[in-house]
């Protein structure tokens, strides 16, 4: 990781300081997930109010089995950043899966409504969003919205 190179050098000076969020999104992809989860707790450290290394943590903390701790994180990104589109799809779909229906309905509202850039893979979120929202309102789910 990083932060060993970083004090493991031989010059011992303070050139530069590590990306800790562009090491924790390497780590991630390579499916070294608790690593990551260490390197976006240090960008949090250098920086507490950084939404993006929050949405990855929870985005890894679920890819963990870990809802409640993504669900939070998905929270603390919400009070930072209450548009956050991501912040609000991840959340739906953790609340989904944890019978949360009518939370993960207003979630899903809220992220169909929001600011998004654009792209495939937003594309096919949109459409997912939609779809499970239709499924949702049509009564298909347990626990009706």
């Amino acid at each position: 990781m990083a932060w060993w190179k970083f004090w493991d050098d031989d010059s011992h000076s303070l050139k530069q300081r590590p990306d800790y969020y562009e090491e924790g999104v390497q780590l991630a992809r390579q499916d070294r997930l608790h690593d990551a989860l260490t390197s976006f707790r240090l960008a949090l450290k250098e920086r507490s109010d950084d939404v993006a290394s929050m949405e990855q943590m929870a985005v890894i903390q679920t890819r963990m089995g870990l809802p409640d701790e993504a669900a939070k994180m998905y929270e603390r990104a919400l009070e930072h950043r209450p548009g956050s589109a991501s912040a609000h799809y991840g959340l739906a779909f953790v609340q989904l899966n944890r019978g949360e229906i009518a939370s993960a309905v207003e979630h899903l509202e809220r992220f169909l409504d929001a600011d998004k850039p654009g792209g495939t893979e937003v594309e096919q979120r949109v459409d997912h969003a939609r779809a499970t929202l239709d499924q949702l309102r049509g009564g298909d789910a347990e626990g009706e919205a």
